[in-house]
Formats: structure tokens, C-alpha cells, sequence
């Protein structure tokens, strides 16, 4: 077991009889005395507190890491490091609290409050007690008891701090200037509690020890892409509450935060541990240290998914068809089928022309009804070339009888060639018959068996929902929306198949997970599930048959932190006060959404840079946040209201409202109140060299080969190499 599931089990059998102390007998000394021997048992295992997880501050403030807190903020304990001279004046807590040694010397003067309280400001203390509290002792305050702390000793010291309310809860708090009393005023919490460390070292050793992990970038994408680890999934802070719970569902889940060393980590570590989440880590010193520690940085997004379909390629020598080939067959009226494996939305933007759209989890499925001919040539294209090459693989590990073949580079590889693109086009694959079906079942019960998926039933699925507490359940309906929003079992995820393995890193963030895949036919989730066990991403089966089909319509968003209320307005009221030039409209939404659509004068920010934004904001006029459907703007309202003495309100259902209502909408970057590096822009989004865009695009795809065999971390596997036999 590693060291962090080890802390947190300790942490947490900890909590529980701290818990159930303070219930049986409240908050008396007697039941302090009680809690000081269940801490420092917790304390002796300085095997889970290491220096390089908690390292000291030459700060006179010492540094403060947050191991838990309770939702309601009850229960909080603290790892408290620092280096000889680090003291606090005489303060009291308001909430009780017992402190116990790990390692070093912490020296505690403990006082009461004489004055009988008449004159505000001003007080008078008695010494009662000392003590130096190190391994093996403890001591215990009261709520209104008062104490000093000073490291002494000649060394560092870290010492654990159970408090009844978390630090930042406590308001009242108060600290004297001297020994014997007199003035006082307001002791504020330590500023920057952290999570604790993890070096770059010990993140390479649990990525390859077997238990799960979820290693979540905090940064916006568009920073994001420019290097990150090759695991870790981006959720950025500005979009934190909307991802996190269906990225990572189980609240004990080894996470490992990743930033810039820039404080996200730590921003976002607090939030989680108020929603429940208790095993997290920061990785120290952020992304830069782990290149510095002689670790790989790959650039781009989905880049397990997209070193996976060169992985492929590589391996399995995946048949390849230029595009001037493919321009030449079909000149020539050659029997020739082109398949578009994206989903519809794409395909209309631009596709090749003639072709058909079925995206990459539909191929084996609508094969056999689509192609009636042996001797038709199949050529599977995407934008680029990641569904491309699985698309085509798929059909070849199925083993149909037409030659098939992945159109290299896809619509980018057409382009360049110097052909036209179609648009708008919507011809898309037919369900498929009974015989086609049947055809299907068969090919992909085949591939599954030679991947090794295991196929369940209910009762096993039953299972794995009675263990989510220990073991991360992903279920994921692999049909297309339309299906999975018509009916789909209870509590299933909408992940259309080609989609799913197209970027895994945006449906799930924990590796080592059990993945089970649904779908009506038999098909679908075999399919896709052969290909997420060939990634090797944690334990996949698919569901013989999707019993118990309870709920509708699309999938619902889980939104973690919406406690707080905030002030809205309509549309037409943000309107009329617009016109006043009475409101500033601070648009949340991705910077592409922004350039394509906004309400006319709205500025573009970005949630987790609001303060940096308020400066370039006109300073007259309340501020009015708005996102697409106004979820993200009621998020960050409060935030932005804190850094602010204007009035802060939210549109009332986003600028979707402002739309509804009739009223106006622009496009382009009219107000940037932020640079924006909150997306990656794809080669046709850029507004320059589309062309070498898509050249330097295509080229990283590539090379993606190479970068992971230095890295060592994937976990790639062909079906031939899991030990079935060739197709």
C-alpha cells in the first residue's frame, strides 16, 4: 500500500474515534485528555510524515498542510512544520484543540483570561502551565484556554494540530502582545495552508503501482497544452465544480494536483477537501520540477488517446491511403466507400466529399448493412488521424472481408493536398438489420474474447456499486446521445464509444479504475471496450445486457460547491442598464465560444484570473456575470464579489437567456480582459497559418511515438501482444 493510502487510512481511523470521543462526552477536559492518546499514536507514525511530503519554512510563520476537514468544516487536523524561532504570541482558539509531536520540539506556555471582559481591546493573561510537546506527548486547550508556541531545540520540528473547527472558521480568535495581557487583536488563520508534497520521484513510482490514481492539472487548457504529464487529466480551476465528480467520483481516490507552482494546486486542494475528498497531494514545485527531475512533457490534449492510435498504427501496421490516392480512385469510379468517424456535428463542418458519417464506436455495428460488397475498398478518415487509424483497425480486427484502410491525415491530410472540403453534408451510416446485427454480434464477441474483456451481468455490476467506497466504478453508456437520452440505465454516463477512446482523459481521470461499458446490442461496448483494454487504463467489461433502463434524457451535469445563493438578473434588465452604460458584462465562457457568440461590449476573463482581469474592466457600472447557461457565472460570483466593493450579480440563465429573449449577439475579440490560454486552439481554429498549423500538428501526432517509449509510463498493448490471435 503507498505511503498516501497508508496516511489516509491513519488519518481517517484517526477521525473516526476523535469523533466518537467528543460525541460520548463532549467538550470537557476530561475528553481532551481522552483525544491526546489518539493523536499521538497517530503522531508515532512518522513514516507517514516525512519531510519531503511536509517540509519546513524558514518563514517565522512556519507552514501550515491541511490532512482533513470535515464538510461542515468540523475536525480539522493540521501538519505544522517549521525551523527554530518560529513562535506565536499568546492566542486562544475558540473551538478546542490538542497538539501532539511527529518529529523536533514545540515549546507551549499555556494562560488564562483574567479581566472580567468590560473593556473591549484589552485583557489581562496568567500563566498556568508549560510544556514542550514532542513524539510521545501531547497537550490540550479548551476553547477560551490561551497559549504560546516557539519551536525550540535546535531543529525542525512537525507537530500534528486537531482543532474542533477548521482555522479558517475561527474568527473570534484573538492574540495578546505580551505575557501578561493587554492589548489584543483579531488572530487571523495561517495564510496559505497547503496540501501536502510529493516530489516528482516518488509520482513516477506510484504511476506503476498497481493502485489508483488520479493526477489532475489544474491549469487552463491552452497552458495546459503547452507541457504536461502524460497522465493527467486537465480540469482547470476555473471549471473545477462542473468536471471534477464525473472525472473523479470516489472521494478517497489517491489525487495528486498539478500547477505551475503558482498556488492552484493548493486553491483547488481546499476545495476538494470541503467536498469530501480526503487523499490529495500537490506535486512539488509544479509541472517545471518534473521536467527538471529528468521527466517527460508532452504538449497538445488527449495525448494518451492520441499516442495510443500511433501506438497502433506502429504496431499493429495499420493500412494507410494517401489523400491524392484517394482523390485518384475516385476519379477513376473506383468501388470505394468512405467512412467519417466522427460524430455528425463535425462531419457537417467538413468532411471529405462523398463521404459517410459513422462515428468510431458505430463502425462494426453498421458495417455489414453499409457495405454489401467484399470487394468494396473501406477508407475510414477523421480530422487528423487519431479515429482515423483506430476506426480502420476496428473493421480489421473484426475481420471483414474488404480491404480497409485508415486515409492518412484525414480532412487536414485532404486539405493540404490542395482539395476541396464539403460542408454541411449530413449523410449519415443505417442502423443495421437483423442479419447485420447478428453479423456484428459475432465479430465482436471475437474481439473481445482475443482483448480479454470480461463479459458481466447485473449481479457483478450490483457488486461493483456496493464497492464504489473502495474501488472507482466508471459506467458508461457507449451509445450515441440520441439513444442514451431516449433511456439508459441508472446512473450510467452518456460516452459515445469512438468519442471515449478518442480522449479517455476527459471521462475519467483515475487510472486502475474498474470501466464497465453499456450498450442495447452487443456490440458497441465489446467493441470499445477491446480498445480500452489494449490501453490498459484499469479493469474493463462489458455488460451482457442493459437491464433496469429508468432514466431519460440527456446526462445530467454534477456540479460540486453550489451552496451559495448569488443576486440575478434578467435579460432585459441587463439590457436596459447597458444601454444606461450602467453594467459591465464579464463573459466566463471559453475564449472560442466568446469569439464566436457574445452579448455586444462583453468583456471575456477567465474565472480563476478574475483579479487580474478587474483592473482592465471599465470602473463604472455594476458587474454582471454570464456564461453560457449561467452555471459558471453563478460559481464565480462570489469569488469575484470578495475582490470587489461593486455590486456583483449573475444574468439569470446565461447569455442562452440573453439569446431566447431576441436580444442582440456579436462575434470576434472585442474586449479581452485576459490573454486567451484557457483553450487549445486546433490548427482550424487558428486565425493565422492554418496550413502550417496543420502540418505541426500532424508532425507532434506523430512523434508521439517516440516521446512515450522515453517515458515508460503507457501501458499500451495491441491484441495480439494481450495474446489473442491475429484477425
Amino acid at each position: 500500500m503507498s505511503l498516501m493510502e497508508q496516511r489516509r487510512e491513519a488519518v481517517e481511523r484517526t477521525l473516526e474515534r476523535v469523533r466518537r470521543i467528543e460525541a460520548e462526552q463532549g467538550v470537557t477536559r476530561a475528553a481532551l485528555e481522552a483525544l491526546k492518546p489518539v493523536l499521538i499514536e497517530l503522531a508515532a507514525r512518522a513514516e507517514l510524515f516525512p519531510p519531503q511530503h511536509f517540509p519546513v519554512s524558514s518563514d517565522a510563520h512556519g507552514r501550515v498542510y491541511r490532512l482533513a476537514e470535515d464538510l461542515d468544516r468540523r475536525f480539522a487536523l493540521y501538519a505544522s512544520a517549521g525551523v527554530p524561532g518560529k513562535a506565536q504570541p499568546p492566542h486562544n482558539h475558540t473551538t478546542w484543540a490538542v497538539i501532539a509531536g511527529v518529529f523536533g520540539d514545540e515549546h507551549n506556555v499555556f494562560y488564562e483570561r483574567t479581566d472580567d471582559r468590560s473593556a473591549p481591546g484589552t485583557g489581562r493573561l496568567r500563566k498556568t502551565g508549560e510544556l514542550t510537546v514532542r513524539p510521545g506527548n501531547a497537550c490540550a486547550l479548551l476553547p477560551d484556554d490561551f497559549h504560546t508556541i516557539e519551536v525550540t531545540g535546535g531543529k525542525p520540528s512537525l507537530h500534528l494540530h486537531l482543532y474542533g473547527m477548521s482555522l479558517e472558521n475561527l474568527p473570534q480568535r484573538i492574540s495578546f502582545s505580551t505575557a501578561t495581557g493587554g492589548a489584543y487583536s483579531v488572530f487571523g488563520g495561517p495564510p496559505d495552508i497547503a496540501a501536502p508534497l510529493l516530489p516528482a520521484a516518488e509520482l513516477k513510482a506510484m504511476l506503476r503501482d498497481g493502485e489508483e490514481l488520479a493526477i489532475l492539472d489544474l491549469r487552463e487548457e491552452g497552458i495546459f497544452a503547452e507541457g504536461h504529464l502524460f497522465y493527467a487529466a486537465p480540469l482547470p480551476l476555473s471549471r473545477l465544480e462542473l468536471r471534477l465528480d464525473a472525472l473523479v467520483p470516489r472521494r478517497n481516490t489517491r489525487i495528486v494536483l498539478c500547477d505551475d507552482g503558482d498556488g492552484l494546486a493548493n486553491r483547488a486542494a481546499l476545495k476538494l477537501m470541503h467536498w469530501g475528498y480526503r487523499n490529495l497531494a500537490v506535486l512539488a514545485g509544479g509541472v517545471k520540477v518534473w521536467q527538471a527531475a529528468g521527466f517527460e512533457l508532452f504538449s497538445g490534449v488527449h495525448v494518451p488517446s492520441k499516442a495510443f492510435g500511433e501506438f497502433i498504427e506502429h504496431e499493429a501496421d495499420t493500412p494507410g491511403l494517401a489523400a491524392e490516392e484517394l482523390r485518384a480512385l475516385t476519379e477513376r469510379g473506383a468501388d470505394l466507400v468512405v467512412l467519417d468517424s466522427r460524430p455528425m456535428e463535425e462531419f457537417r463542418k467538413m468532411s471529405i466529399p462523398g463521404g459517410i458519417d459513422c462515428p468510431g464506436g458505430e463502425l462494426v455495428y453498421r458495417f455489414h448493412d453499409l457495405v454489401r460488397s467484399p470487394e468494396t475498398l473501406v477508407v475510414v478518415n477523421c480530422a487528423g488521424r487519431t479515429r482515423s487509424i483506430i476506426g480502420a483497425q476496428s473493421l480489421i480486427n473484426a475481420g471483414v472481408a474488404n480491404r480497409v484502410v485508415a486515409l492518412k491525415n484525414g480532412t487536414m491530410g485532404w486539405h493540404l493536398a490542395g482539395f476541396a472540403l464539403a460542408h454541411g453534408e449530413s449523410a449519415h451510416a443505417p442502423e443495421p438489420t437483423p442479419a447485420g446485427l447478428a453479423k456484428a454480434r459475432a465479430a465482436a464477441a471475437g474481439v473481445a474474447e482475443r482483448a480479454r474483456v470480461e463479459i458481466i451481468g447485473g449481479d457483478a455490476l450490483q457488486r461493483f456499486r456496493r464497492e464504489h467506497k473502495s474501488r472507482t466504478l466508471y459506467l458508461f453508456d457507449v451509445r450515441t446521445p440520441e439513444e442514451y437520452a431516449a433511456g439508459h440505465l441508472a446512473g450510467a454516463r452518456s460516452a459515445p464509444g469512438g468519442q471515449l477512446v478518442q480522449a479517455t482523459d476527459g471521462y475519467m481521470a483515475t487510472l486502475n479504475a474498474r470501466v464497465v461499458l453499456v450498450d442495447s446490442d452487443g456490440v458497441r461496448a465489446r467493441m470499445t471496450a477491446s480498445w480500452l483494454a489494449q490501453m490498459g487504463i484499469g479493469e474493463v467489461y462489458a455488460l451482457d445486457r442493459a437491464e433496469g433502463v429508468t432514466e431519460t434524457g440527456p446526462e445530467p451535469l454534477r456540479i460540486r460547491g453550489r451552496e451559495a445563493s448569488v443576486a440575478a438578473l434578467g435579460a432585459c434588465e441587463l439590457a436596459r442598464l447597458k444601454a444606461r452604460g450602467e453594467a459591465v458584462v464579464i463573459d466566463l465562457d471559453p475564449s472560442l465560444a466568446y469569439r464566436e457568440q457574445h452579448i455586444p461590449g462583453a468583456w471575456f476573463a477567465i474565472r480563476a484570473r478574475l483579479e487580474t482581469a478587474l483592473a482592465r474592466l471599465p470602473e463604472r457600472g455594476m458587474l454582471v456575470l454570464t456564461s453560457s447557461d449561467g452555471m459558471l457565472a453563478s460559481l464565480a460570483a462570489p469569488e469575484l464579489q470578495t475582490l470587489t466593493r461593486r455590486a456583483v450579480k449573475v444574468l439569470a440563465g446565461g447569455t442562452a437567456a440573453w439569446r431566447a429573449a431576441g436580444l442582440p449577439l456579436t462575434a470576434g475579440e472585442e474586449h479581452m480582459a485576459d490573454a486567451p490560454i484557457d483553450a487549445w486552439y486546433r490548427p482550424y481554429d487558428k486565425a493565422g497559418d492554418v496550413e502550417a498549423a496543420m502540418n505541426a500538428y500532424l508532425r507532434w501526432e506523430v512523434s508521439l511515438v517516440e516521446q512515450i517509449a522515453r517515458d515508460g509510463d503507457a501501458r499500451f498493448r495491441t491484441l495480439n501482444q494481450i495474446g489473442g490471435m491475429a484477425g
